[in-house]
């Protein structure tokens, strides 16, 4: 018996150390999008920033966008106790994006914290950027990444994705997967239109297209005010039927 539960808990002990081995290999940084990005379209992208040292705290973030991909619009979203800087440079080649020709854009985005501030250990922060047009010609981007810690050591994420069945490089870089443009896929115009059209009403987000929902709100107050002279009515009632005869 104690031979048995020596091994269940050298097994468990394995199970464990293998669970916690396979978390700190994945938590690098990612790029995610809240919907698939489309090429030739615009996306928003969130560098996801895992804190990994148990002693120090990140408080730098430097991407660089690709230079064989140049994205003509590039725009930062504000982050609390950050300062983000957009840099840009020249072109080798000027491409077009909506009938202009562009020749520099933004190829580094820089995040530096400010005095204090930082990721601490055991947490991650989230720096979106919005960019666009993004390439007809490829299924993924490359963004290298480099991670500065308070300690001064910086990691820098731009190994390119291992090939299939190959074991992932010890510092991927991340990676925006790109999906081919349908016909029903609506662009950066349409959706924008879109938020545009958006309607906030008593702190709830009605979509202008929304009919439906704006026939409810309006009928819930009409109920409502159908329920308060009812109720006005039954109170005068109670007071007529309840009145002592002389």
């Amino acid at each position: 018996m104690r031979t048995l539960a020596k091994g269940g808990a050298v097994l468990a002990t394995a199970a464990f150390l293998a669970l916690t081995t396979a978390g700190l290999a994945s938590a690098h940084v990612t790029a995610n999008t809240t919907a698939p990005a489309t090429q030739g379209g615009y996306a928003k992208v969130t560098l996801r920033v895992p804190n990994e040292r148990p002693d120090a705290g990140t408080v730098k973030l430097e991407l660089t966008l690709p230079a064989e991909y140049p994205l003509a619009s590039v725009s930062t979203k504000p982050t609390a106790g950050w300062k983000v800087e957009a840099i840009k440079a020249k072109l080798d080649k000027p491409v077009n994006s909506h009938g202009r020709e562009v020749t520099e854009a933004v190829r580094t985005v820089v995040w530096t914290a400010d005095a204090g501030v930082r990721i601490e250990p055991g947490q991650f922060n989230e720096f979106d950027i919005s960019v666009g047009p993004l390439p007809d010609n490829t299924d993924k981007l490359l963004l290298p990444t480099k991670q500065t810690y308070s300690s001064g050591e910086v990691v820098d994420w731009n190994a390119a994705p291992a090939a299939a069945g190959a074991e992932e490089p010890e510092h991927p870089a991340p990676v925006l997967k790109l999906v081919a443009k349908t016909s029903d896929t609506d662009d950066h115009h349409d959706s924008a239109a879109t938020a545009a059209a958006d309607d906030t009403h008593n702190g709830v987000t009605i979509n202008g297209n929304d009919s439906t929902a704006r026939w409810l709100a309006g009928a819930g107050l009409v109920v409502g005010a159908l329920g308060l002279g009812f109720g006005a009515g039954a109170v005068l009632k109670s007071r007529r039927t309840t009145k002592p005869s002389a």
